[in-house]
């Protein structure tokens, strides 16, 4: 089986038109695969045609504030990527005059550069010979060969990377890479793969076997951790003056790192509105137990998080808005719209607070 020749034969009729395709500056390859690491094409792309109007080289990307990078990223999830993608523009722009490397080696030396993206970027800008294996080459190659070891561990890849790379076509790294993530998302995908239009339909031992679901072994997966976080939107408007809330940035190492949201108290489990606001936290934020008309609750999933989130919107007098001033960031809508933050935030922003600035 000519693996490889059939492939981009294929690539060659159905290959995705998308907008860093055909390009062969790394700087465009480089932020188009940042933007895939968890996320889908479809989603991808409107993301990465605002990143390059705003940031259309790596001295432009470099010179941006943290924050604006943050805002742009906001929604995209996994926000380390967009961390990292902004420092390591920094160190090319600073370090290497914006000259980026010519190798898979050398992209491996930046942040947030994994195995897998440093090979993509070196063989389509450059066309260095090495397979960029993701998940749809590594679900491939585990369907079409029953492999049965799990592609989780360390030695799992090792065999099918050291497959991917025999069979590699030397003159053409770059289409056959992007060829694998293609055949990978519209053919071979992880659910309801279309196996009876497969090219390599004859050839697959996992389809054989009658299997192709079982393929590819993976261990148990991580179990969810549930968190529980209590919010408190707390605004301040006086007739015919505009709403102004209090805003706090997220520290540590946690999820949504220096991101912005409201004032936010985290439980082990899930607390009564008396038992929550008995805490000392709530009573050192509020030095009295306000009157509550709604408390809105949403549950926001992450990979391996589901957040139980709780919003609990408290108008404030105009004594306890000076006190708090000195601990919280206060901010007005206008100037929130333009602060990174997490789509939880977002989604209560765009769905919720519109009621209580209206309100008297």
């Amino acid at each position: 089986m000519d693996f490889s020749s059939r492939l981009l034969s294929w690539y060659g009729q159905n290959g995705r038109s998308l907008p860093w395709r055909g390009s062969k500056d790394p700087y465009q390859i480089w932020i188009s695969e940042v933007i895939l690491q968890q996320t889908r094409v479809e989603q991808g792309q409107g993301y990465f045609n605002r990143f390059m109007e705003a940031f259309p080289d790596v001295h432009t990307l470099a010179a941006a504030s943290e924050d604006r990078v943050m805002r742009l990223w906001q929604g995209l999830g996994y926000y380390s990527r967009a961390r990292h993608l902004h420092q390591s523009a920094r160190y090319i722009a600073d370090h290497h005059g914006g000259t980026f490397p010519q190798t898979s080696a050398g992209w491996l030396r930046l942040k947030g550069v994994g195995h897998y993206t440093a090979a993509a970027i070196a063989s389509i800008a450059f066309n260095e010979a090495v397979p960029a294996l993701d998940g749809n080459g590594l679900r491939i190659l585990a369907r079409l060969f029953a492999f049965d070891e799990s592609i989780d561990g360390a030695r799992g890849k090792s065999v099918l990377y050291e497959l991917a790379r025999r069979i590699l076509p030397a003159d053409r790294p770059g289409d056959f890479n992007q060829a694998m993530m293609d055949f990978g998302s519209v053919v071979c995908k992880p659910v309801r793969p279309r196996c009876i239009t497969c090219i390599f339909h004859s050839d697959c031992a996992a389809l054989r076997k009658n299997a192709v679901q079982d393929y590819p072994v993976r261990k148990t997966k991580k179990p969810v951790k549930t968190r529980f976080f209590n919010y408190f939107f707390l605004y301040f408007q006086e007739d015919g003056e505009e709403m102004e809330f209090f805003v706090s940035r997220r520290t540590g190492n946690d999820i949504w790192r220096h991101m912005y949201e409201f004032p936010l108290l985290e439980t082990s489990t899930e607390m009564t509105t008396h038992e929550l606001f008995a805490h000392h936290a709530v009573k050192r934020l509020l030095n009295n137990k306000p009157l509550l008309n709604s408390v809105y609750q949403v549950k926001h999933r992450l990979t391996h998080q589901l957040i139980v989130a709780r919003f609990f919107p408290i108008r404030l007098s105009r004594t306890e808005k000076d006190r708090l001033t000195g601990t919280c960031q206060r901010v007005n809508r206008e100037a929130f719209e333009g602060m990174a933050k997490p789509k939880l935030i977002e989604r209560f922003c765009d769905q919720v607070m519109d009621r209580y600035s209206a309100a008297k």
